[in-house]
């Protein structure tokens, strides 16, 4: 039975939504090109074993490689993916915690976004820097982004048979990052309550797109969810006086208009 906003009040009070076997391949992450350079104290280093001294130094200030020695408070370095490709970009979703987290995140540790179809995450992305955009009030900015494409296989906590009537799927920020972290806290550690003890940490949700309608995301909650991961095409966003960017590839394809 699929259920309708009327039924809110009820979806709100559950603990665990029901579960949903995943394949999902070519999921969508966008990253801004800029963190696909190559290390920014290369050109500082006379050979390897400087380069290698200036890595440690970066270190001390770098919070991926903090949290791979460390930890973060929610986040043992053990769940860190290693000796994988892209590992690097893995363990950055997970350790680069935005002040005040995100939909289904805290501060306390980070997750791995992504989308089912490129549109919504050019939607997603577009939304937040437009966001920030507005912050300074001048609509002018190019950013490139790059496609990262993994593969998830397994079973993912789903809202998409409840509308956007969860308060975490609410459209206002200050009002759905708080109940949606608060979910995503409840499904991460194991279910005392269930019938056999102990239930199995979740691996994830996936959800209806906020920001693009139609659209359907998927957050994983550890590392080693993200499998097969490489890199796609490039995507150009561009604001030049309103809110809405057009959207081209670099090489010229023709500007698209992403979710309003």
């Amino acid at each position: 039975m699929r259920l309708t906003e009327a039924d809110a009040p009820f979806l709100s009070r559950l603990a665990v939504p029901p579960l949903r076997s995943v394949l999902a391949r070519d999921t969508i992450r966008l990253i801004p090109t800029g963190r696909l350079k190559a290390p920014v104290l290369a050109p500082l280093a006379a050979g390897a074993r400087a380069l290698d001294d200036l890595a440690a130094l970066e270190g001390v200030t770098n919070a991926r490689l903090q949290a791979a020695c460390t930890g973060l408070p929610g986040l043992d370095p053990r769940e860190l993916a290693f000796g994988r490709a892209n590992d690097s970009f893995i363990n950055a979703a997970f350790t680069h915690v935005r002040p005040g987290g995100n939909r289904f995140n805290d501060e306390r540790r980070g997750a791995w976004y992504c989308a089912f179809d490129v549109e919504t995450s050019l939607g997603e992305v577009a939304f937040h820097l437009t966001r920030e955009l507005d912050a300074i009030g001048r609509y002018q900015n190019q950013t490139d982004y790059a496609e990262m494409i993994a593969d998830f296989v397994g079973p993912f906590h789903d809202l998409t048979g409840f509308g956007m009537a969860l308060p975490s799927l609410a459209p206002e920020i200050a009002s759905a990052y708080p109940a949606g972290q608060a979910l995503a806290r409840r499904l991460r550690e194991p279910d005392a309550d269930h019938p056999d003890g102990a239930g199995p940490a979740s691996n994830g949700l996936v959800y209806p797109s906020v920001r693009c309608p139609g659209g359907t995301c998927l957050v994983a909650f550890r590392p080693g969810l993200v499998q097969n991961l490489r890199q796609g095409g490039i995507w150009r966003l561009r604001w030049t006086g309103g809110r809405t960017p057009s959207v081209s590839r670099p090489a010229g394809r023709p500007a698209e208009t992403v979710c309003a």
